[in-house]
C-alpha cells in the first residue's frame, strides 16, 4: 500500500532528524563549503598568475596580472560574491577543521576587500609592482618544478607583457599620493629586476631550440626596453613629484593592525605591553652582563639600586664581548651556513621538533628584494613537494663607507647570525613552514597567519636558548634577549611611525638606547618601519601568543608533558592564528565569526 503524502513528509522529517543525531551538523553543509573553498582555490590564481606561481598552481605560468580599474573593479565583486555565499552557511554546523577554514577565508576576503576598496595601496605604493615585476620571473626560474624549457617559455610570455604591465603602473599610481621614500626604493628595485632577467634567464638562452631561443632573446629585449622607459619615469616623474605621507594615521593603522594580528590585543595594549616590557628586557640583560663584567673585574662594587645610565653602560660592556667576535664582511653567508649546521645538529640531539628532509640552501638576496629587510625565508609554493626553500642574507651595499659596515657586522656578530639562523631557517621559518605544508587542506595554506608564523621564530629563539643552544653561552642569552628587545621596540617603532608621527631622531634613539642597536641596524628598521606598516608588531603580539600557548599546554598536560610532541602539534594545524591553534590544540571551542546575514535553515 503506498504512502500518503503526510506519511512520506513525516518519514522524510525522521530521517532528517536522524542524521542529525548522528553525525552533530547537517551533512550538506561541509561540502557546500568545501565547495566554495575549492573555487575559491581555482578563481584566486586567475586574479593573481603571480601569486598562484608562487603558491604552486602553475597554470597561469604564462600570465602577469592585470592591475586596470576594470580588473580591480571586477576582483572587488568576485571578492564580495564569494563573502555572500559564505553568509549563507552556518559555520557552528561545520566540522572543526572546516570551521578553523571558514573563518580563515572570512577574515582574508574582508581584508582584501578592505585593502582593495580603503587602503587603496594599489594607488600609492609602487612596491607592490616592482614586486610583481621580480617575481614574475623568479617565481618560475628559482625552482625545478617544471622543466627549464616549459620555464623558460612561460618567462617569455610573461616579459613580452612586461610593456602592457609597466603602462599600467606608470596609469595606476597616484604620483601626489606616493611616499617619497617609496618611489626611491621602488627606482631602486626596479634595476634589480633587470638583474634578474640577467642572471636567471639570459644565461640558459643557449639551451633552448633555435626558435624558442630566438624568441626569448627577442622579448628580453622587449621587457628591458620597457623597463628602461620604466626606469626614466620613475627618476623623472615619481621621485621628483612624490608627496605622499608614509604615516598611514590612526584609522587605517588601527584597521590594517586588526586584521594583521587577528588577536584580541588592541593597539593600546600592544603599546603598553610593550612599553613594560623594555624594562623587563633592561633587568634581565643587566644580569648577564653583570655577571660578565665581574669574571674581568671581580674587585668591582656595583650599587644595589643602580641607574638606568649605569645599567645600560653594563649591558653595553657585555654586547661588546659578543661584537668582538664578528665574521669578515664576506664571510656573513658561509657563517650562516655553518650555523644552519649546528642548529640542525642541537635540535636532532636533544629531540626539541621532528626534523623534515625538505633541502634549504643560503643565498644572496637578489637585488629587487632588498631595501627592506636584512634577511628572508623564501619557502616553495604550499601546493609544491620538495622544493627548495631559500634563506636569504642581504650583501653590505657596496656605496656604505667603512664605519657602516663595520656598524653592521657588529650587529651581526656571529651570535647575532646564529640567532637570525633560528629565526630564519632552524628550527624558525624553514622547518615552521615544512611541517605547515603538509597538512593536507589546501584552502588553509593560503592564508597563512603573520603572528603565528613571525611569533614562532622568535619563540624558538628564546626555546633554543633556554634548552642550552652554544653550551648555555652567556654571550648567546645577552645577545638573543637583544633580539627580542628589538621585536618590542619594533612594535613601538610600528606604533609611533604611522599614529604618533614620530620623527626620525626619536625612532632612532629608541633604536639604538633602548633597545641598543648599531647605527645601521636602527637605520634600516626606520625605513622598513616606513616602508610597511603593521607587519613589524606580529613579532611581538605572535611571542607572547606562542609563549602563552605553551605554558597553558604544559599546565593542562602536567606531567604528560612532552617538548617535542607539544611542538610537533603545534606545528601540524598549518600556520593558522593562534587562537585556532589554540582550539585545536587544547580541544576547546573553535572561534567561530558571526554572519550578518546567517542562513536560516528548515526541515525538509
Amino acid at each position: 500500500m503506498p504512502l500518503s503524502c503526510k506519511t512520506m513528509a513525516i518519514t522524510a522529517i525522521a530521517l532528517w532528524l536522524a542524521t542529525q543525531s548522528l553525525s552533530g551538523h547537517e551533512p550538506t553543509t561541509d561540502s557546500e563549503f568545501e565547495k566554495v573553498g575549492e573555487q575559491y582555490i581555482d578563481q584566486f590564481a586567475a586574479y593573481s598568475p603571480i601569486a598562484a606561481t608562487s603558491v604552486g598552481d602553475h597554470r597561469f605560468d604564462r600570465q602577469l596580472d592585470e592591475i586596470s580599474d576594470a580588473a580591480r573593479a571586477d576582483r572587488t565583486r568576485w571578492i564580495r560574491s564569494v563573502i555572500d555565499r559564505l553568509a549563507q552557511i552556518d559555520a557552528s554546523r561545520l566540522s572543526r577543521s572546516n570551521q578553523v577554514d571558514y573563518a580563515l577565508l572570512k577574515h582574508s576576503l574582508e581584508a582584501q576587500l578592505w585593502k582593495l576598496t580603503e587602503l587603496q595601496e594599489w594607488n600609492w605604493n609602487p612596491l607592490i609592482y616592482t614586486a610583481l615585476a621580480g617575481d614574475s620571473i623568479y617565481g618560475l626560474m628559482a625552482r625545478d618544478f617544471a622543466p627549464q624549457r616549459e620555464r623558460l617559455n612561460n618567462a617569455a610570455r610573461r616579459l613580452e607583457q612586461f610593456p602592457r604591465f609597466l603602462e599600467q603602473v606608470r596609469g595606476t599610481l597616484d604620483v601626489q599620493r606616493v611616499p617619497m621614500l617609496h618611489a626611491k626604493t621602488a627606482a631602486a628595485q626596479n634595476r634589480g629586476v633587470l638583474k634578474t632577467i640577467d642572471n636567471m634567464v639570459r644565461p640558459l638562452t643557449g639551451e633552448l631550440p633555435e626558435i624558442e631561443r630566438k624568441r626569448l632573446i627577442r622579448v628580453i629585449a622587449v621587457a628591458e626596453q620597457a623597463i628602461g622607459q620604466h626606469q626614466r619615469w620613475l627618476d623623472s616623474e615619481l621621485v621628483p613629484k612624490a608627496k605622499g605621507s608614509v604615516r598611514l594615521g590612526i584609522q587605517l593603522y588601527e584597521k590594517k593592525l586588526a586584521f594583521a594580528l587577528n588577536s584580541p590585543l588592541s593597539r593600546e595594549e600592544i603599546r603598553d605591553l610593550a612599553g613594560r616590557r623594555v624594562e623587563e628586557l633592561h633587568e634581565q640583560m643587566y644580569e648577564i652582563a653583570q655577571e660578565l663584567y665581574r669574571e674581568q673585574y671581580p674587585l668591582t662594587d656595583f650599587p644595589e639600586a643602580p641607574s638606568n645610565a649605569f645599567r645600560r653602560s653594563v649591558i653595553r660592556f657585555g654586547l661588546e664581548m659578543a661584537y668582538a667576535d664578528a665574521p669578515k664582511a664576506d664571510q656573513i653567508v658561509s657563517t650562516a651556513r655553518e650555523s644552519v649546521v649546528m642548529a640542525t645538529d642541537f635540535i636532532r640531539q636533544k629531540g626539541l621538533i621532528t626534523l623534515m628532509p625538505d633541502p634549504l640552501e643560503i643565498i644572496i638576496m637578489p637585488e629587487f628584494q632588498r631595501g627592506v629587510s636584512v634577511a628572508y625565508c623564501d619557502a616553495p609554493g604550499p601546493l609544491e613537494t620538495g622544493q627548495k626553500t631559500f634563506y636569504a642574507v642581504s650583501p653590505i651595499p657596496a656605496n656604505w663607507t667603512q664605519k657602516q659596515t663595520q656598524s653592521h657586522l657588529r650587529e651581526y656578530n656571529t651570535r647575532s647570525l646564529d640567532v637570525l639562523t633560528i629565526h630564519e631557517a632552524m628550527p624558525g621559518h624553514f622547518l615552521q613552514l615544512a611541517h605547515a605544508n603538509r597538512y593536507p587542506g589546501k584552502l588553509r595554506h593560503l592564508f597563512q597567519s603573520g603572528v603565528f608564523v613571525e611569533g614562532w621564530a622568535v619563540y624558538a629563539e628564546w626555546m633554543m636558548c633556554e634548552e642550552g643552544f652554544r653550551d648555555d653561552d652567556p654571550l648567546l642569552k645577552l645577545v638573543t634577549l637583544k633580539w627580542y628587545l628589538r621585536d618590542v621596540t619594533n612594535a613601538i617603532l610600528d606604533h609611533a611611525v604611522h599614529v604618533d608621527g614620530s620623527s626620525r631622531s626619536a625612532g632612532m634613539r629608541l633604536m639604538v638606547e633602548d633597545a641598543f642597536q648599531e647605527e645601521r641596524e636602527a637605520a634600516g628598521k626606520w625605513t622598513r618601519a616606513q616602508l610597511t606598516s603593521a607587519q613589524l608588531s606580529t613579532y611581538f603580539v605572535g611571542y607572547l601568543e606562542h609563549v602563552a600557548l605553551r605554558r597553558e599546554a604544559e599546565q593542562k598536560w602536567g606531567d604528560g608533558f612532552d617538548l617535542k610532541t607539544y611542538h610537533d602539534q603545534v606545528l601540524s594545524f598549518g600556520s593558522p592564528s593562534l587562537k585556532f591553534v589554540r582550539a585545536l590544540l587544547l580541544d576547546q571551542a573553535i572561534p567561530v565569526p558571526r554572519n550578518s546575514n546567517p542562513a536560516s535553515r528548515q526541515v525538509p
